[in-house]
């Protein structure tokens, strides 16, 4: 009778004991899944530029670019709306080629690169339209002044790697702002009507990024 009482016993805890022990085992490799599905990409600025144009005279473009570019994307692999986006542009680096538009645009009539050197972007959300299509929203920071924008984004790209064994994404975006929300409100009228400097500006970022 006493061994038919512990042979009851272990037929009704040992399944228990088991069962507690494969959930915490499938708990264990659920967050070591969590652990490992979010990576970090650095954006390679010898690979990166943010582009522009705006309205020259109402009747044609000026296209410009930033050449100094730096940031981090942070993908989760398992959920791109969870992922981040975070990227700083040198002001400095501005060019359009002309040396003295150049100059113009780093005074204080519009930039002013002596007390703002940088433009910033962080996102805040990431909505996806389709895969390899997304909306990107968040906050962009120019001359100091920091508004919500929404980008149209394409990527990230499957990863590659390059002769050197680095790991590589590609990722582009665009988004359209008008420049006087930031600040830069400088212009001029024209003797036949109308503005030097249109108010639209569409801005571009073509970045690679490499995986940390």
């Amino acid at each position: 009778m006493h061994k038919e009482l512990k042979f009851s016993t272990l037929i009704f805890v040992e399944p228990h004991s088991l069962s507690r022990r494969i959930e915490r085992i499938i708990s264990m490799s659920a967050l070591a899944t969590h652990r490992t599905s979010t990576t970090t990409w650095n954006i390679d600025s010898a690979h990166a530029v943010v582009e522009f144009k705006v309205k020259h005279m109402m009747i044609s473009n000026v296209k410009g670019h930033f050449a100094k570019v730096t940031g981090v994307l942070t993908i989760d692999e398992t959920d791109l709306t969870n992922s981040r986006v975070e990227a700083e542009i040198d002001a400095t680096s501005i060019e359009t080629r002309d040396t003295q538009r150049d100059e113009h645009l780093k005074s204080a009539d519009f930039l002013h690169v002596e007390k703002f050197p940088a433009l910033s972007f962080k996102s805040r959300r990431i909505s996806l339209f389709r895969e390899g299509q997304m909306a990107v929203e968040g906050d962009l920071t120019i001359r100091g002044v920091t508004r919500n924008v929404l980008f149209t984004a394409e990527g990230p790209t499957p990863p590659a790697k390059d002769p050197w064994g680095n790991t590589r994404i590609g990722w582009s975006a665009t988004t359209k702002i008008n420049r006087k929300d930031f600040g830069l409100n400088w212009n001029a009228a024209l003797e036949t009507g109308g503005i030097l400097v249109g108010d639209e500006v569409t801005i571009t970022l073509d970045v690679e990024a490499v995986k940390s």
